[in-house]
């Protein structure tokens, strides 16, 4: 095993350079990375190149598929070396240098073309990325260094080894355990983390003998690794922040997991509209798991596996697949919702959108971002009527309409502001924070459902209220209102007199 924690470059010096390219990968060399990963794709004329994303939009500003284009209109992307390079070129970088080349691979399909190029090279690669292209590496290549994927807190049992026979396992950062560490080792593997940009999470994977972190602020890890010039960045992590983070990179999971994951068996909860599906178990059950390795002191409340919270204890509250009906009928609305409840107060909240990957956290007292970007609501008064023109958004309670949805429908038309109906409570309550409507209503709270949403909503500068008009971010009973400040009163007065209504109309 490594006698010192080995500095892997993500996508070369990444935070000095545009990932992915020459000038990112010179740097990460120059600057004594013990290993630079880089990523494959394959142009419509069959050039292996290196970069990351399916597309060009997010990197280049172009939105087409790398498999749809040719390797002059790569070229002719940015200027000079500022461009995704060919495989070849890359690898050319690392002839003569003692850094090693980590190239990962998430298509198999990519394996055959892109080892054509690597053994006329004549450099030394490791190859990482997911199982199946793992499969076709080590079957073309018997000798050949593999860092096998792993996303559990427990160590690969012999049998899940036998396939691959890696040098390396590797893992997300959220499942490093001390359990984990010793596992591995005593398989004889190193252990490699990923994704590690913060100094604290640094020292604790150092700590803990984790023998490979790979990170985007490769300056910053060659400090920490090296015992000095940490004290600054260890010193100003907020009260939850490691929580916060876990939250983040299990949300971050969830996107990917229920994007490409299959619903499966639908079954039926209560009636036959509340259904669940195999992925919304399969979320939680992972989500449990990682939680009660990381915080095995915290309690644990799950939509579908119950749990029970218990004064004084941290309580996390998780939904996996908020709007399964929709999910199960083939509509992209559905949400992650993943909250830290402490002496009944959220602290941290995590709301995942698998099908516009939106990442939205939050942490008490210190904001909420999406997709990293602050979320700020403005507190400025509206001029006239703050619902006119606007559009509030609820959910039915199931399939039915809450107790003055109706009245409160037809209040809203009559001051020409919409009501929208997505199918997400999650969703609907979250998406004030990002200006996505001027207010929601939900008629009944639910903590797992809602937490992380209106922990969220709150940072982001919404007011949220129960049904008796009390500022709280966990009601007791009844319904939750999230408005963006100009329109609170407005809203709550209009749900208020709904209800009113509503008890009247049973009353007659």
């Amino acid at each position: 095993m490594a006698l010192r924690t080995r500095c892997t470059a993500h996508r070369g010096d990444s935070s000095s350079y545009r990932e992915n390219t020459l000038p990112a990968i010179r740097s990460a060399i120059a600057k004594g990375a013990d290993l630079v990963e880089f990523d494959l794709r394959v142009t419509s004329d069959g050039e292996v190149i290196v970069l990351h994303d399916p597309t060009l939009e997010r990197l280049w500003g172009l939105p087409r598929r790398v498999s749809e284009v040719t390797l002059a209109e790569i070229v002719a992307l940015g200027a000079a070396d500022d461009r995704p390079p060919r495989l070849q070129e890359v690898l050319a970088e690392f002839d003569g240098t003692a850094s090693i080349p980590v190239i990962d691979v998430t298509d198999a399909c990519m394996i055959a073309p892109a080892m054509t190029i690597v053994r006329a090279s004549g450099i030394s690669v490791t190859w990482c990325g997911d199982l199946e292209a793992m499969r076709t590496v080590r079957c073309l290549d018997g000798a050949a260094s593999i860092w096998m994927p792993w996303d559990r807190p427990v160590a690969p049992a012999a049998e899940d080894l036998s396939e691959l026979r890696p040098d390396t396992i590797n893992v997300p950062a959220y499942v490093v355990t001390q359990v984990l560490v010793d596992g591995v080792h005593a398989r004889g593997l190193r252990l490699s983390a990923w994704t590690v940009d913060e100094a604290v999470d640094m020292r604790a994977m150092c700590d803990a003998g984790v023998d490979q972190v790979t990170t985007n602020r490769l300056e910053l890890l060659q400090r920490v690794v090296e015992g000095r010039g940490e004290g600054e960045e260890m010193s100003e992590q907020s009260e939850y922040a490691r929580e916060r983070r876990i939250a983040a990179a299990l949300g971050e999971w969830a996107i990917e997991f229920t994007r490409t994951a299959d619903p499966g068996d639908i079954r039926t909860k209560r009636d036959e509209a509340d259904i669940v599906t195999d992925v919304d178990v399969a979320v939680e059950r992972y989500v449990r798991e990682v939680i009660a390795v990381q915080f095995p002191e915290h309690d644990f409340v799950g939509e579908e596996m119950g749990g029970t919270a218990h004064p004084g204890t941290p309580c996390w509250y998780l939904d996996p697949v908020d709007g399964t009906a929709n999910f199960a009928n083939g509509m992209p609305w559905t949400a992650f919702s993943l909250a830290l409840v402490i002496d009944g107060r959220p602290v941290v909240g995590v709301v995942a959108d698998p099908w516009r990957e939106d990442l939205f956290v939050a942490e008490a007292g210190v904001g909420a971002r999406l997709n990293g970007r602050e979320l700020r609501l403005e507190a400025t008064a509206a001029d006239g009527d703050p619902l006119r023109g606007r559009v509030v958004s609820t959910e039915l309670a199931n399939q039915y309409a809450w107790p003055g949805m109706l009245p409160m429908l037809e209040a809203l038309g009559q001051r020409y502001c919409t009501m929208r109906i997505m199918g997400s409570g999650t969703m609907t309550l979250t998406g004030v924070a990002a200006g996505r409507g001027i207010g929601a209503v939900v008629g009944s709270f639910g903590p797992v459902d809602h937490l992380a949403a209106v922990l969220i909503a709150s940072e982001a500068g919404a007011v949220v209220r129960d049904e008796e008009g009390e500022d709280t971010l966990f009601p007791q009973s009844g319904g939750v209102m999230v408005a963006a400040p100009a329109a609170a009163d407005a809203l709550h007065a209009l749900w208020h007199e709904a209800r009113r209504t509503a008890r009247g109309d049973r009353a007659a």
